[in-house]
């Protein structure tokens, strides 16, 4: 079976900046999203409802799209008091998705980061470079899951069916 990429539906997409050490923060988003609080280069839950540690005070919310002005004023009530930045990022990203057995090829062509299955596995969530973008990317069901800002989401999408289109190389 050939990996298809696609442009996956719109998703809900917040962007969370706070300490991650705060225990008001953790609450919130855990109890926003249902999912554990994601540790370093982790993502909990799915690009459906989930969180992915962006850096060491961002997080990344994923939410169904209809939710997400109602999971920012969630969030800025719950986190009234807290030092925090809350912004619904949903129309300024993309999510991208290659399904099938190449995916992780797919994604090993294009970026720097350590794809081996030892490194990047199933929760494993990284930002880094495909060609000439910046993205962050995990793996998810039978294949991956790609965010971008949507101003390059034409490229990305094509860059990426060319590396499915080539094949695998078979290292992995």
């Amino acid at each position: 079976m050939a990996d298809v990429v696609t442009m996956a539906e719109p998703l809900g997409m917040i962007s969370l900046r706070g300490d991650h050490d705060g225990e008001r923060l953790r609450s919130a988003v855990t109890s926003l999203t249902g999912t554990a609080f994601p540790e370093r280069l982790r993502i909990e839950g799915t690009s459906e409802r989930g969180l992915a540690w962006m850096s060491p005070d961002e997080l990344l919310i994923f939410v169904p799209r209809q939710e997400a002005g109602a999971a920012v004023a969630r969030l800025s009530g719950d986190l009234e008091g807290v030092h925090h930045l809350v912004a619904d990022v949903s129309d300024m990203r993309v999510c991208l998705r290659i399904d099938g057995p190449g995916a992780r090829e797919v994604l090993a062509k294009l970026t720097p980061a350590d794809l081996h299955p030892e490194a990047f596995g199933p929760g494993v969530f990284r930002r880094s470079r495909l060609g000439q973008f910046a993205a962050g990317f995990w793996l998810e069901g039978q294949g991956a899951r790609v965010i971008c800002f949507r101003s390059v989401a034409d490229y990305a999408l094509a860059l990426l069916r060319q590396s499915a289109a080539d094949g695998a190389v078979g290292y992995f």
